[in-house]
This record gives structure tokens, C-alpha cells and sequence, in this order.
């Protein structure tokens, strides 16, 4: 079965199952093409619960096939590549967090959506990254836990002084790669090209760039902006959306270390499985459902 055929039977099985297919923004192209929506992973999950979709094929890692569940814990969710996993997320699991919590009693956490539905059941409240800024400053204490990626955490930290940031010590290996000087090199061969990175980078990466946002809000930038060139310091797959949306614009990947391993084990064959076979379905306990859907909700009543 040729890439066509294999489409063709995809778009099939959709209507017969009444299903829905949602992409990362880092997936493959051909994964992205063929999906429903691309975007974000929190993004996506709420788009999925307001459709009458009956099966959601999440092309992403197990966190957010996780979150999709979470928001729409009738329908079946199927991540199509059972091992595509986020490692930064499995850098902290529940007790290691019941473990902080009791270091610092009475603190309240704020949990990045990039974790295990278990840690953000234990936690107070989540964020994105696009508004981790506004979650934390919305928070009552001076003291607050940042779980689990410190550079986010950091991020935020210089942005907001007056409270004490806690960090949990976990990273994004992608986003780790990329290296201060590659920005210095970057801006030698381009000049005054605006830089665009994610606030996963390291903070000496964060401080020399144009702007700093998350993968929706780099997009947005793009798409608004007057500028014809753009270097882009996150994950490779968003620049397939982002020569979509603007086929009139030039753009360059700042590292060629920017590419998420776990984000392109989905090929199309995989969601073409998935959806034939229902493969990999992802279940989630009621009571974590429950204790993580309250974390999400908070969020979103701030944000």
C-alpha cells in the first residue's frame, strides 16, 4: 500500500469509527497532513472533547494521549506507537513528588502539562508554557514548587522575583541541546534574523533570543510579524506548520539537535494501525481523571 492508498484508507476508517486524529505540532509531516488538528498538546485534547468523535487518535507522546483521556474520559484514545514516550516527563513520578511536598509542606504546586495524569493529580494546578507566567502570579503564597521542567521554572522565576521558585531538576533532552553559542553563531551568519526559541532551552539560550514563547506562540509571532526570515529554536516539526502558514516567509532551525526522537516514532503507518486495529488504548483511573482534571481546570479558569 503506497503513502496515498494508506491516506485514502485512513480517511475511511475515520468516518466509519467516528474518529478524530490529532497531531503535535512536532510529529512528521505526513502525520500532521493527515490529521484532524495540529497544534499544541492541551490544545488539542480540548479541541478533541468538544467533537463527537467516539475515537481519538493522539500523534504525540503518552503524556498527552494521557490528557486527552482526561478531558474526554468516555472516548476511546489510542496512542498509535506504544513506547513514544517524553522523557522529561518521567522525571518525576508521584512519590518523588509526595517526597517534595513533604521538604516543603504547605507549598503549593504547579505542575507543567508536560507529566504523568498521577503527578498532576498530586498537584495544585497546571500550566502550558505559553501561560506558566500568569499561573504562577495568580498563586496566593511566596513560595511556590515548579514541576518538573526548571527551565520553564527559571523562565518564570526572572520574570516574577518577588516570589521564591522551587524547581524540580528535570529537563527537555531536545531542547537541553541547544547551546548559547549556537545563537552567536546563527547571528554571524544571519544577521539580524529574529530569533525565536521555547522557554524549555536553558537560560543563557532564553536570555540572547528575539523572543521567547511557546510552540503556538512562536507560530502567532510568525504569522503576525512583517518579518520574511526567522530562526526557530524548538523542535523541527513545527516548521512544517509554520511553511503552511506562511509560504511567503524563510525560516531556519537554530540547532540541528532540535529534533525529538520519541515526537517521530509516529509514521503513518502507525496511525494507520491504530486506527484499523485500535491499537494502544490509553486508560486513566477515575480518581486520577478526577484529582487531574481539577489541576487542568484551575489552569483554564485562570488562563
Amino acid at each position: 500500500m503506497n503513502s496515498q492508498e494508506m491516506i485514502n484508507e485512513i480517511n475511511i476508517l475515520k468516518r466509519e469509527k467516528r474518529a478524530i486524529i490529532l497531531a503535535h505540532n512536532y510529529q512528521r509531516p505526513e502525520v500532521q497532513d493527515v490529521a484532524d488538528f495540529v497544534g499544541d498538546s492541551l490544545e488539542l485534547s480540548r479541541k478533541a472533547a468538544n467533537t463527537d468523535a467516539d475515537l481519538i487518535v493522539f500523534c504525540g507522546v503518552h503524556f498527552m494521549a494521557e490528557s486527552a483521556k482526561i478531558f474526554s474520559p468516555d472516548k476511546k484514545v489510542l496512542l498509535p506507537v506504544y513506547d513514544a514516550g517524553c522523557p522529561m516527563a518521567d522525571m518525576i513520578d508521584v512519590e518523588q513528588l509526595r517526597s517534595l511536598k513533604k521538604d516543603h509542606p504547605n507549598v503549593p504546586v504547579v505542575c507543567y502539562v508536560n507529566s504523568s495524569a498521577e503527578v498532576k493529580a498530586e498537584s495544585d494546578i497546571c500550566c502550558t508554557s505559553a501561560n506558566a507566567l500568569k499561573v504562577v502570579q495568580s498563586i496566593d503564597s511566596d513560595k511556590v514548587l515548579f514541576v518538573p521542567d526548571q527551565n520553564l521554572g527559571s523562565y518564570v522565576a526572572k520574570q516574577i522575583p518577588e516570589k521564591e521558585i522551587i524547581c524540580w531538576e528535570g529537563f527537555c533532552i531536545t531542547h537541553k541541546r541547544v547551546r548559547a553559542n549556537d545563537l552567536d553563531m546563527v547571528r554571524e551568519r544571519r544577521g539580524k534574523v529574529k530569533i525565536l526559541v521555547h522557554p524549555e532551552c536553558c537560560p543563557e539560550v532564553v536570555e540572547k533570543a528575539d523572543f521567547v514563547g511557546s510552540t503556538s506562540q512562536i507560530i502567532k509571532y510568525v504569522n503576525n510579524s512583517e518579518e520574511k526570515e526567522f530562526v526557530i529554536g524548538t523542535e523541527v516539526g513545527v516548521l512544517h506548520s509554520l511553511k503552511n502558514q506562511n509560504p511567503d516567509k524563510e525560516f531556519y532551525l537554530l540547532s540541528p539537535a532540535l529534533t525529538c526522537v520519541n515526537m517521530k516514532k509516529t509514521k503513518l503507518e502507525d496511525v494507520y494501525r491504530a486506527l484499523k486495529d485500535e491499537m494502544y488504548e490509553i486508560k486513566v483511573e477515575k480518581e486520577i481523571i478526577s484529582a487531574a482534571k481539577n489541576s487542568l481546570e484551575r489552569m483554564l479558569r485562570i488562563s
